[in-house]
């Protein structure tokens, strides 16, 4: 649907009166552009004489990152059919999905700091803001589809996995900041 458009399509339909696409894609597709940064910066250092020593972890890195931004892609558009689908449960899931791989993509930057492309460090800051945003807006999106699920043990669990992730989040964004900034003013 969204993800083989052009992205002037996306942005089009996003800002239009249209039911979808909404805050769910929109989560992804910042999710998205978290992790091809986060595979940007391994891109880069990746084959680098400087960064030899690090080059199976780098390795790892990229094939964890560009799995994550085949995830994230793909759940641009199961949004958007979850919710054209008006199937609460879909949606829930699907902004519930970006929410926990937005947490595994953000534990991929503390590294890239030490062991990525020094040129490219800005980079791995921006990737860890827009993942902390793209988790922020799944969690917002979660919570709305809470208030209609029935099984309140269900969402309670769900609440409670999301506030412990949500600390870490913010913990991994605000340290990166924190370094990046060193790093870039010396």
């Amino acid at each position: 649907m969204y993800i083989n458009s052009s992205l002037k399509k996306y942005l089009n339909d996003l800002a239009a009166k249209l039911p979808a696409p909404g805050g769910g894609s929109a989560a992804a597709l910042t999710a998205s552009l978290g992790a091809a940064l986060i595979s940007m910066v391994a891109n880069f250092t990746v084959g680098k004489p400087r960064y030899a020593k690090y080059e199976k972890e780098i390795k790892e890195i990229l094939e964890k990152s560009e799995k994550l931004r085949g995830e994230f892609s793909n759940l641009i558009d199961l949004d958007v059919e979850a919710y054209k689908s008006k199937n609460v449960r879909d949606a829930l899931d699907v902004s519930f999905m970006v929410a926990r791989l937005c947490f595994e993509g953000i534990r991929l930057c503390p590294s890239l700091i030490k062991k990525g492309n020094i040129n490219l460090i800005s980079d791995v800051a921006v990737a860890a803001i827009l993942l902390e945003s793209a988790f922020a807006s799944a969690y917002f999106n979660v919570e709305i589809n809470l208030k209609s699920l029935a099984d309140k043990k269900l969402a309670k669990a769900i609440r409670k996995e999301l506030v412990q992730k949500e600390k870490t989040i913010k913990r991994i964004r605000l340290q990166t900041e924190e370094k990046v900034g060193k790093i870039i003013r010396g």
